[in-house]
Formats: C-alpha cells, sequence, structure tokens
C-alpha cells in the first residue's frame, strides 16, 4: 500500500501496482492475446501484461462483490419469510472522452462473463441515450454532445430502475459512431443479465435535489482516471487515427476530415475540440465525479494503470 493507514484519515484506500498486482491470487486469465486485441480500443496500448496485474484483481474483487450481493439477498429473503428474486448486479464505469473506459468495460464484460457464477454479462453504453443530433440541434446544444444536458437522463434512470426491479427484457436505442447519431428504429435487447456493465461520461452525476440518477442503482463503480494533459493528447492521437480508419468510409459523419482537411488543420481541429468541448466537460462535470466512485484506475501517460483508490466501505 502507498497510503492509507498511516496517513490522514480518508474512506479510501491507495494501493501501487505492485500491491494491486499481488491482490490477484490464483485467478486464472480466461483471454487470449487474440481476444485482447478485439477487445481493445482504437490507440489503446494495453497488453496481456496489463490484464494480468490490473484487471485480473479487479475481476476477482467484482466477483467478491457479487457473490456478496448473493449472500445478501439470502438474508434479507431470510428476514422477510420468503424468497427475494435475484436482480441483475449493476457496475458503472466512468470517466473522460479518450481515457479507456470504453476499452475497460469490454474487458470486464468478458472477464465476468468468464467466472462461474455468472454467466450472462451485458454492456450498455450512455451512447444509446443521448438525444438524437435533430434534437440537439434544435435545442442549440450540438456543440454539447456529451455534456449532461445532451442525455434523455429520464429514460437512461428508467432503463436502470426497470432492470434493477428485474424486468425480464428491457429494449432501448441504438446509437452509430459511424453515424454520430441514434439509428433510427434499432433497438438493443438486454435480458435480465446476471452482471450490468454501465459505461458513460457522466453515469457518476449526482441527480437533481428530489430525484433519482442513474448512479443510484449501481451496486459498484469504476472511474477510470488520468492526468488532463495525457487525455488531451491520446484523444488528439486517437482522432489522427480514426482520421485514417474510420472516417474514409463515406457514411462517416467526419468523412469530410479524412479528405479535406491536411494534418496541421486536423491538429488545430483536435486542439480546439479539446479545449471548447471536451476539456469543459471533463473539468466541469466529469471530474468532480471521481471521489463518488467505489473504485478508481489512475493510469500513467502510457496509458498503464499505476495506482488504484479503492473505497474501504
Amino acid at each position: 500500500m502507498t497510503s492509507g493507514w498511516d496517513s490522514v484519515p480518508s474512506p479510501y484506500v491507495e494501493l501501487s501496482r505492485d500491491a494491486w498486482r499481488g491482490l490477484r491470487e490464483s485467478t486464472p486469465l480466461p483471454l487470449t492475446p487474440g481476444e485482447l486485441d478485439a477487445l481493445r480500443g482504437l490507440k489503446d496500448p494495453i497488453d496481456i501484461t496489463e490484464v494480468e496485474e490490473v484487471y485480473l484483481p479487479l475481476s476477482r474483487l467484482l466477483n467478491l462483490f457479487f457473490l456478496g450481493d448473493w449472500r445478501l439477498r439470502d438474508t434479507v429473503s431470510g428476514f422477510l419469510g420468503g424468497e427475494v428474486p435475484p436482480t441483475p448486479f449493476i457496475i458503472g464505469v466512468a470517466g473522460s472522452v479518450a481515457v479507456g473506459k470504453s476499452t475497460t468495460s469490454r474487458l470486464l464484460r468478458t472477464l465476468l462473463a468468464r467466472w462461474p457464477e455468472h454467466p450472462t454479462v451485458e454492456l450498455v453504453t450512455t451512447d444509446s441515450f443521448l438525444h438524437p443530433n435533430a434534437v440537439l440541434s434544435e435545442r442549440g446544444i450540438m456543440d454539447r454532445k456529451g455534456f449532461p444536458e445532451s442525455y434523455d437522463r429520464r429514460a437512461l434512470v428508467r432503463f436502470v430502475s426497470e432492470i434493477k426491479a428485474g424486468a425480464a427484457e428491457v429494449t432501448i436505442p441504438v446509437y452509430s459512431h459511424l453515424e454520430y447519431d441514434i439509428v433510427p428504429d434499432a433497438r438493443q435487447t438486454v435480458r435480465r443479465p446476471d452482471i450490468l456493465i454501465v459505461e458513460g461520461l457522466n453515469v457518476l452525476q449526482p441527480a437533481p435535489p428530489g430525484t433519482l440518477g442513474v448512479s443510484d442503482f449501481f451496486d459498484f463503480s469504476i472511474y477510470v482516471d488520468a492526468r488532463v494533459e495525457d487525455i488531451r493528447q491520446w484523444y488528439i492521437d486517437r482522432l489522427f487515427a480514426l482520421r485514417r480508419t474510420a472516417f474514409t468510409d463515406p457514411r462517416s459523419y467526419f468523412h469530410k476530415y479524412a479528405h479535406e482537411l491536411d494534418e496541421d488543420e486536423t491538429a488545430a481541429f483536435a486542439q480546439r475540440v479539446w479545449r471548447d468541448v471536451n476539456e469543459i466537460n471533463l473539468v466541469s462535470n466529469i471530474l468532480p465525479t471521481r471521489a463518488r466512485a467505489t473504485l478508481v484506475l489512475h493510469k500513467d501517460r502510457d496509458h498503464a494503470v499505476q495506482r488504484v483508490r479503492l473505497r474501504r466501505i
């Protein structure tokens, strides 16, 4: 441990990477390098060593929490004198654009599904609850896409509430990153999983007074953290990579940026979007929610997690 017990009292225990790695114990590695290639995001250099040293201990911890939730349900059943039906264990994953939370979520979905206690794990991103571009344009907030006001918060809370209540299946909209919009008439169906992972920029945002927020339904939450200047560079690097790949597709919302801008213009565009949109959202809305997470993964400049902060209770 790098701090915690002997320092200023804190609700968190901070662990170095070495200390965290030791908590894996005998957890097996149920993942091949080829499978990891399919899970990692664009420009995310995560490797098998990172999985072994960071994400296997995390999957073990989440499995322990999941089993603890089972025991708690049995306790409540005994108290009530009748069986309490099982409901999904919900994990929230938050963090900035380009910090790697999507890779973290996909990786956890795969690792957790391979524990014998919970074979069905679903992943939902809050992008599915963005208002369509037509609505954002009508409201004059197209340039604030990803900010809290750009989401249909009521629909998101209703979805998670129904899942937590044990609904047999719930359907939600589908968002296309290629088209940069909600896909008309497309739906994703979530059928009562053992575990549901909800990933998004603002999933730890507190609700307005007198209402419930999506995080009120979480059993565990993770914040993927890094220095702002590092995330800025990752965002710019990713945009250049997209310019060479996804943006070349004529269906892409950003297709024009693959042909009409040279490298200097692309760099200027990336810097401007980061400065005027993503950094403002990060500093004003996302970063302040970090303290609400059960666990914080702090990445260094090379994307590798170097410190872990875990809430004690």
